[in-house]
Parts: structure tokens; C-alpha cells; sequence
């Protein structure tokens, strides 16, 4: 059992060019892109990271499929995770696009199930006894939770239907690109 805890909420201010991560830090954004117009609108973000573990993060959020998928870059060298081989990082997140009326904002609420997949093939489903926990203590009610589940199925079958995250998303419609390794610049380590 994990200790439950409300749901992470985390920001994206395009138009001040930061995201307020979820505990409150503000961080320049190198980069934005994606498509936020149409029927399926999308978020790519870029910046350098002072963590430890990572000095550069590239996120897509894709609200109609309840994800924001990450890169991070790892001071390590072993690739792209702290784990040899480590490829993306899938939260499982409610994704809130800007209103055409509302500031240039956008918002995800992290619903616990992360699903991490590496070079290899191989990949995992993280958290699920935190999403347990957080629906037993009240943080989520069932719906949102049957929410997370569904979006969590989806990615899984994906990745055995189509071999790979990226292959599934562009059978999908969504294409994701990320940043040549030339093109990323780590921050240094700071005290996070």
C-alpha cells in the first residue's frame, strides 16, 4: 500500500513560456509545438531540468487520449532513463487545452498509472496500487478512475498491436517528434 495522495497538478503557460510543476516550481520553457486548434488539439514541451537525475524533459500532452508522453534526458549516459535503455515515460492524466475563451494555459491532473517503455521493447505499468489507494482515500471517484484504467488499457494494447508507443500514436493520428540528442542542452544539477 502507498500513501495516498490528491492527484499532482501540473501547468503550461504558453504564453508566459513556463511550466509550474507540481510542486510550484516555475521553469522556463525552451519550446513549445504541437497544434492546440481542431478537434484533437496537442502540446509539445522542451526545457532543461536542474533534477539530479535529468537535465532536459521533452513532454507531448494529448488530451484526447488522456497522456502526456515523456523523454526525459539522464546525466547517466545509459540513454534516455535511469534504467539502461529507458525510452518514454506515459502518464495516465486528465489533459485540459486552453479554452478558445481562456488563457493560453494548459493543465494535467496526473491519474497515478505511469507505463514506462524501453529500447528494447520491453515495457511496464507503474502505480497501480497508488491509483487503488487514491480511489479508497477519496482523492479520485470511480468514474475518474474507470478513466485512468481505460486510458492505461489503451496504451497496453497499443504497444502489442502496433510493437511500439510512436507507431501506435501515429496509426493514431498524433506523430511525435523529439529532439535530436545534438539539440538537447542538460542544465546543470542543482538541489532539487
Amino acid at each position: 500500500m502507498s500513501d495516498p495522495h490528491p492527484p499532482k497538478v501540473e501547468t503550461f503557460d504558453t504564453s508566459a513560456g513556463i511550466n509550474i510543476d507540481p510542486k510550484g516550481f516555475h521553469r522556463a520553457v525552451e519550446r513549445w509545438g504541437g497544434d492546440a486548434t481542431g478537434d484533437n488539439p496537442t502540446l509539445y514541451m522542451a526545457r532543461t531540468a536542474d533534477h539530479p537525475r535529468f537535465g532536459y524533459l521533452e513532454s507531448w500532452l494529448l488530451p484526447a487520449l488522456d497522456l502526456r508522453v515523456n523523454r526525459f534526458h539522464f546525466r547517466n549516459g545509459t540513454g534516455h532513463g535511469p534504467y539502461p535503455g529507458q525510452d518514454l515515460y506515459i502518464d495516465i492524466a486528465v489533459v485540459d487545452p486552453p479554452t478558445s475563451a481562456g488563457p493560453s494555459t494548459w493543465r494535467t491532473t496526473d491519474l497515478y498509472i505511469d507505463v514506462v517503455t524501453y529500447a528494447d521493447g520491453r515495457w511496464e505499468v507503474l502505480d497501480l496500487e497508488e491509483l487503488g489507494d487514491a480511489l479508497t482515500a477519496g482523492h479520485l471517484d470511480p468514474a475518474t478512475t474507470s478513466r485512468a484504467l481505460a486510458a492505461a488499457q489503451q496504451v497496453c494494447t497499443g504497444l502489442v498491436t502496433s510493437g511500439s508507443v510512436d507507431a501506435w500514436l501515429r496509426d493514431r493520428g498524433f506523430p511525435l517528434s523529439w529532439a535530436a540528442p545534438d539539440e538537447v542542452v542538460p542544465a546543470p544539477p542543482g538541489d532539487v
